[in-house]
C-alpha cells in the first residue's frame, strides 16, 4: 500500500502532535507511531515545562540558567528566542485544552510553579506530577478533531526514503543538502506488511534514546530510532556522547525505572547518604538543587566510594497531605512499594534520561536533506548544549514545531515536485527465522556494555572496549536484518546498537570533560580546544 499525504509525521509526542494540529490547516497529516498514540516519552514527563510567567521571572533569568547548564555549548541565539517564544506557546498549550495546576490563592489566573535543579527562580509549570500525561491527553483530544489528521498505530517506520535512492544517483558533490527526503517505508506491525509512506514533508519526532542503557527512566520505545533512521540516510548527527542521567530513579528490585521527579528536590527534597549524612554541598554550591550532571557524577563517586547500591531522598519534613496533593503519582507508586514519603527517604540511583544530541537542524527545525525536518528529542537544536536545563525539553519541542511549521509555510506555495514513482519494499529473500534468541541477547548485551562502559564516568579503555563489542555486534545485526524478515525487535536492536555507535563515537572524539561528558583522562573542561560541537555524518553511497 502507498499512502499519499501532505506532511508525514514520525512520534506522536509533544513535537509531533504540536506541529501535526498546526499542519492540519494546511493539509493533510499522517501520523505514525510504533506503538499506540499515547505512549511517548511527553506522556511520562512529570516535572512540567519551564517558560517565563511569574511577575519576578524575566527572560534574561532563563537565558543565563540555560547557558551557565549549557556549560559553554548552548547557542545563545537559539536559547534566547526558544526562551522569549515560550509563552506564547505555553498559551496555545492551555488554548488547546492543556489544564496546568493553579496557584491556590485568590488569582485562578495564576499557575503554580514549580522550581527544578539549575534554575533560579519558580518557572516550571505543572500538572501536578503527570504533566507529561496531562499535555498528551489534550493534544491527542486536538489531533482527533481534525479531520486531515490520520493516526497510524503500531506503525513502525524502517527507513526515510530519499530522492537520490529512488533515482539510483548519489546526491551532488556527495551532500544531502542537494538530497530530497520523499517519504518512508512503515512497517505494520499487526499485519506483518511494509507500506510506503509518500509526503511532500517529513518531520521527525520519534523522541529519545534511554533504551540504548541498561537502566533508564524513558519508556520502552526510547530506542533511538529516529536519530538511527536520519543517520543512516546521510543526515548530519551531532553532541551524542551529551546524555543526561537523571539523578533520582526510584531504587526498588520490582520498580521498572520509576522517576523521582526533580521537582521534589525543588520542593525541598534534601540527599542524603545511607546514615543520613548530606553530600551535595562538597560538589556545588546549590547543593540538592544543582544542575543535573553534577547530581548524577556527585551520586556516582559517593556509591562508588561506600559501596552501597542507592542514596537517599529525603522530604519527610514536609507534611502529608501536601506531599499528596503535590505529588499524587509520585506518593502512589512508592506506596505500593512500601515506601512512605512522608515518613521514609526514597531509595535513588542515577537512570539515563535525556540525550542532548541528535539529528543537526537550524532555527527552524531543517536538517541538512531537503523536506526532512526533526524536533523534540531527536533533534540537537543549540538549546542544550553540553547538559539540558529541568523542564526545557517540552519548551523545546513546541517552539521548533511551530518554527518548523512557520518555515514548511513559507515553502508550500513553491512546492510543485514530479511525482517520482517509488518502488516497493523489496525483502530481498529474507526468510522467518526461528532464533529470536540471537535479538533478544543482542540487545541484553548493547545495553550491558553501553551502561558499564559508557555510562556516567568515562574513560578512552572503556569507550574503546565498547566499541570493539558495538562493532561486533552491528555486524551480527547486519547479517540478521538482510537474511530474516524483519520484527519489531529486530528494528529497535539495529536502532539501538546505530545509536550505541554514534554515541561512543562522539564520545571518543571530545577530549576534555563538559556537562555529561566526563572522561577521566581528561578530567578538565578545555575551552581554548573544545567549544565546539562534535559532528558525525556517514559517507554518501
Amino acid at each position: 500500500m502507498e499512502v499519499q499525504t501532505d506532511f508525514l509525521v514520525i512520534g506522536s509526542g509533544i513535537a509531533g502532535l504540536s506541529f501535526a494540529i498546526k499542519a492540519a490547516e494546511l493539509g493533510t497529516v499522517a501520523i505514525v507511531t510504533k506503538k499506540e498514540k499515547v505512549e511517548s516519552s511527553t506522556n511520562y514527563a512529570q516535572g512540567g515545562i519551564a517558560a517565563v510567567t511569574g511577575e519576578r521571572d524575566s527572560f534574561e533569568s532563563h537565558i543565563n540558567d540555560t547557558l551557565t547548564t549549557g556549560s559553554g555549548l548552548s547557542k545563545e541565539d537559539v536559547v534566547r528566542f526558544v526562551v522569549t517564544e515560550g509563552p506564547e506557546r505555553i498559551q496555545e498549550l492551555i488554548a488547546w485544552g492543556v489544564e496546568f495546576t493553579r496557584a491556590e490563592n485568590n488569582y485562578s489566573s495564576t499557575y503554580d510553579l514549580g522550581r527544578e535543579g539549575g534554575h533560579s527562580h519558580r518557572r516550571v509549570l505543572h500538572a501536578q506530577d503527570f504533566t507529561g500525561r496531562e499535555i498528551e491527553r489534550a493534544l491527542i483530544e486536538k489531533a482527533g478533531s481534525k479531520q486531515d489528521i490520520t493516526m497510524y498505530e503500531n506503525f513502525f517506520t524502517i527507513n526515510l526514503i530519499l530522492e537520490s535512492k529512488v533515482r539510483g544517483k548519489k546526491p551532488v558533490d556527495g551532500k544531502r543538502e542537494n538530497d530530497k527526503c520523499l517519504g518512508a517505508y512503515v512497517f505494520d506491525v499487526n499485519n506483518n506488511v511494509v507500506h510506503t509512506f509518500r509526503a511532500k514533508f517529513v518531520l521527525l519526532a520519534t523522541g529519545g534514546a534511554g533504551k540504548v542503557y541498561l537502566i533508564t527512566t524513558n519508556p520502552d520505545i526510547a530506542t533511538g530510532d529516529g536519530i538511527a533512521m536520519a543517520y543512516r540516510a546521510g543526515a548530519t548527527i551531532s553532541n551524542m556522547e551529551f546524555i543526561q542521567f537523571h539523578p533520582t530513579c526510584l531504587y526498588h528490585p520490582e520498580a521498572k525505572s520509576f522517576l523521582i521527579s526533580e521537582a521534589v528536590r525543588g520542593e525541598g527534597g534534601e540527599l542524603t547518604l545511607k546514615n543520613g549524612a548530606t553530600f551535595m554541598e562538597k560538589y556545588h554550591s546549590m547543593k540538592s538543587l544543582a544542575p543535573r550532571d553534577i547530581v548524577a557524577q556527585a551520586i556516582d563517586m559517593e556509591l562508588k566510594k561506600s559501596g552501597d547500591d542507592f542514596v537517599l531522598l529525603d522530604i519527610t519534613h514536609k507534611k502529608r497531605g501536601f506531599l499528596m496533593t503535590r505529588f499524587p503519582t509520585i506518593y502512589e507508586q512508592c506506596l505500593e512499594f512500601g515506601i512512605d514519603m512522608a515518613r521514609d527517604p526514597i531509595p535513588v540511583v542515577p537512570a539515563a534520561h535525556y540525550i542532548c544530541g541528535g539529528v543537526v537542524v537550524n532555527s527552524y527545525g531543517e536538517t541538512n536533506i531537503d523536506r526532512l525536518f526533526a524536533c523534540g528529542e531527536v533533534a540537537c537544536t543549540g538549546l542544550h548544549g553540553a547538559n539540558r536545563l529541568a523542564s526545557n525539553s517540552l519548551l523545546e519541542a513546541i517552539v521548533f514545531s511551530h518554527r518548523a511549521l512557520l518555515k514548511i509555510s513559507d515553502l508550500l506555495p513553491h512546492t510543485q515536485d514530479e511525482i517520482i514513482p517509488i518502488p516497493p519494499w523489496d525483502p530481498r529473500g529474507a526468510t522467518e527465522s526461528d532464533e529470536s534468541v540471537v535479538v533478544s541477547h543482542n540487545w541484553d548485551e548493547v545495553r550491558s556494555s553501553m551502561w558499564n562502559y559508557v555510562g556516567i564516568v568515562r574513560s578512552d579503555k572503556r569507550l574503546e572496549r565498547a566499541k570493539r563489542r558495538i562493532d561486533l555486534i552491528t555486524q551480527e545485526i547486519i547479517e540478521y536484518y538482510w537474511n530474516f524478515t524483519i520484527t519489531r525487535d529486530l528494528l529497535e536492536l539495529r536502532n539501538i546498537a546505530t545509536v550505541a555507535k554514534l554515541i561512543i563515537e562522539c564520545a571518543l572524539q571530545r577530549k576534555e570533560s563538559r556537562g555529561l561528558h566526563y572522561n577521566l583522562d581528561y578530567p578538565d573542561r578545555n575551552d581554548s580546544k573544545w567549544l565546539h560541537d562534535t559532528v558525525i555524518c556517514r559517507e554518501s553511497r
